[in-house]
């Protein structure tokens, strides 16, 4: 879909994945402790999901908690968990209010049983909803993602669903979490690092990658234009060099 910004006529990206990255150093840099940049950066979700509607993205995915952030000082992960129950307690009701549909992909039986079923109200009372299709990974890895897609895969091919050589990329990207969503058509990753940590390995073979130096907490709607614009600099090509 093309739509004017900033006074030219650009290609909007369907799906936009994001790495929010940088809301402890936006908080040392603050002189505040790392709780502080999380919940900033909680903020600036909420926002950038407004942002990306009105832009014209129609699917749009945050790596929010990763498989790796266990290892985080307990006292940190207990804080993140409490601000992530406020978030989803608070979701529900953004989303009927901006028709936003929500998902949750990632490993959830590690989460607390009352997340869990704050996870399952937030997608079942936005299922119909129409806007923009918001999905957050917690408890994600994408290794740890097709571990688990293999086994479903393995389990279902031994119980006779289909045969061995009935297996094609498509077959085993419908056993992935995010196998209701088409691939990310551009990445961002915030703070300046320029890794993928784990994210979405399967579903950005063919992604165009945005790496900016800007902390999440910074990040704005000029940035994702910023990205949006780089996209339109880049010469889209599949199967080819």
């Amino acid at each position: 879909m093309q739509k004017e910004l900033n006074g030219k006529m650009m290609e909007i990206p369907q799906h936009v994945a994001i790495i929010l990255d940088g809301n402890g150093r936006w908080a040392k840099k603050h002189l505040m402790p790392r709780n502080y940049g999380h919940s900033q950066g909680a903020k600036v979700v909420e926002q950038i999901c407004e942002d990306a509607w009105n832009i014209g993205i129609k699917y749009l995915t945050v790596y929010a908690f990763s498989t790796e952030n266990w290892k985080r000082p307990e006292k940190e992960v207990s804080a993140l968990m409490k601000l992530l129950r406020k978030y989803l307690k608070d979701c529900i009701a953004r989303t009927s209010k901006n028709n936003m549909r929500v998902r949750v992909i990632g490993e959830k039986l590690r989460l607390d049983t009352d997340i869990q079923e704050a996870i399952e109200e937030l997608e079942r009372v936005s299922a119909k909803n129409t806007g923009l299709n918001f999905t957050i990974a917690l408890n994600y890895g994408s290794r740890d993602e097709m571990v688990r897609a293999m086994r479903h895969m393995a389990k279902d091919c031994r119980d006779g669903l289909f045969a061995p050589e009935e297996i094609t990329e498509e077959k085993f990207t419908s056993y992935l979490d995010t196998r209701e969503l088409p691939d990310p058509d551009l990445m961002i990753r915030t703070s300046g690092e320029q890794r993928l940590s784990n994210w979405l390995l399967w579903q950005l073979a063919y992604t165009e990658f945005y790496f900016t130096d800007v902390l999440w907490p910074d990040f704005n709607k000029d940035e994702l234009i910023r990205a949006v614009e780089y996209y339109n600099t880049r010469e889209r090509r599949f199967g080819g060099i």
